[in-house]
Formats: structure tokens, C-alpha cells, sequence
């Protein structure tokens, strides 16, 4: 149906549910500001809101650092466990080496004294001149015959082994014993050579001179001793 309108001036209003509008009214912002007039208000606001940006940039901030800390943390742990390891392995060989030490420590001290005989009886053997012989080899706490037991043996300070022995024996030759002290003297394995007692007395009918040494035993220097093996391969 058309309709028409005969009277100038006047405007139909449309029907109700012709169109539809939506009109969003936002908030007049310098209105606001004008109206505030209370400074302290307006520092309150932008403190706040300094304060929120600052606390945002913060936790963002300490956030990756938690991150990389994480991370350096793991590979420290990953380090650890390693280290744990290596530590617990030379420990273990620490123990090993102790008990060795301490086996060849009791090993050395009974070869100390094992060999304290042969070496003495090897030096006066060879310090011993001709027409010249012994009656008595013994330790200086001690009487004992070459065949006994060996002289008693204390250590000094560095731990050396030391044996103090007299000699006893007698010469035809008075400048034979001087050179029997002189050799004895010059040996690796002798010191503190000390004549004790020289005598002129009788035997068989003849005049001899009766001496006494003293002399301390002591372990020589390494370039003075020879190992050899205790065994040979033959071909």
C-alpha cells in the first residue's frame, strides 16, 4: 500500500522496528580531568600507575633471570654427579695407596734389619789387613758372636737404622791395626770409628797387639749399593 503525505511540514516517524542502531558512549577523559582538581589525587593516580608498570617490567625482569638460574643450576647439578664421581674414585685410590705405603713401610723395616750382618761382616772383611785377626764381633749393648743374633738397633732422627759394634781381635804388626782403623773409616757402610784399647800382650811365646774398636753402622748412600735379580734366565 502507498501512503501520501498532503501536509507540507509534518514528518512521519518511522515505524517502531524499522532499523537498528547502536550508539556506544565512551567516557569524555578531559571531562574527568577537568573536574579533578585535587592534585594529590592526580600524584596518587600516576604513582599507581608508575608502580604497576615498574612491578610489571620487574616481574618480567626476574622471571629470566629465574630462568637462567634454572638452567646454570641444572648444569652445576649435572657437574656435581661428575665430580661426585671422580672424587669418590680417588678417594678410593688414596686408601689403596695408604695400605701400600704402609705395607712397604713394614717391608723396609724388616729388610733394615735383616741385612745388618752381612754388610757388617762384608766391610771389616775387606778393611781387615794381613797378619791381622779377630776375636770378637758383637754389639755394644751386647756380647754376640757373628753367629747370633744381631747387634740391637735403634733409628735416629731421619729414621735410619742405627747398630753400634766393638771389634775385638789382635796384630803382630802395630801399623797393621792404623790401617785396619783407616780402612774401617773409609767405608760407605762404618762411622765414628773409635780405637777403644790397645795393648801389648803375649802369645805363644810372641808379642802381639790386642786392640777394641768401636764403630757404628749406618745404611750407605744409593749409588754404593747393586741389586741383582734373584733369578736368571739361562739360553
Amino acid at each position: 500500500m502507498i501512503e501520501i503525505n498532503l501536509l507540507p511540514g509534518t514528518k512521519k516517524k518511522a515505524a517502531p522496528g524499522a532499523g537498528f542502531k547502536l550508539k556506544l558512549a565512551l567516557p569524555d577523559f578531559r571531562a574527568l580531568l577537568a573536574n579533578v582538581k585535587d592534585p594529590w589525587l592526580i600524584a596518587a593516580v600516576v604513582a599507581w600507575v608508575i608502580a604497576g608498570g615498574g612491578s610489571a617490567a620487574l616481574f618480567i625482569t626476574e622471571r629470566a633471570r629465574l630462568a637462567v638460574v634454572e638452567s646454570r643450576l641444572e648444569s652445576v647439578r649435572v657437574e656435581k654427579r661428575r665430580f661426585d664421581v671422580v672424587i669418590a674414585q680417588k678417594r678410593q685410590s688414596e686408601k689403596i695407596r695408604d695400605s701400600l705405603v704402609a705395607e712397604i713401610n713394614v717391608i723396609r723395616g724388616i729388610d733394615a734389619d735383616r741385612y745388618i750382618w752381612p754388610h757388617v761382616l762384608d766391610q771389616i772383611t775387606k778393611a781387615l789387613p794381613p797378619y791381622t785377626w779377630l776375636t770378637t764381633i758383637a754389639g755394644a749393648s751386647a756380647v754376640t758372636a757373628p753367629g747370633g743374633a744381631p747387634p740391637p738397633a735403634t733409628t735416629d732422627s731421619s729414621g735410619g737404622t742405627i747398630v753400634r759394634l766393638t771389634i775385638s781381635g789382635s796384630t803382630v804388626d802395630i801399623q797393621a791395626y792404623t790401617t785396619f782403623l783407616r780402612q774401617l773409616a773409609a767405608s760407605p757402610w762404618l762411622t765414628d770409628v773409635a780405637p777403644a784399647t790397645s795393648q801389648t800382650v803375649i802369645e805363644a811365646d810372641r808379642p802381639v797387639t790386642a786392640f777394641n774398636v768401636s764403630l757404628r753402622f749406618k745404611v750407605a748412600d744409593s749409588v754404593y749399593m747393586r741389586t741383582v735379580p734373584l733369578a736368571r734366565s739361562l739360553r
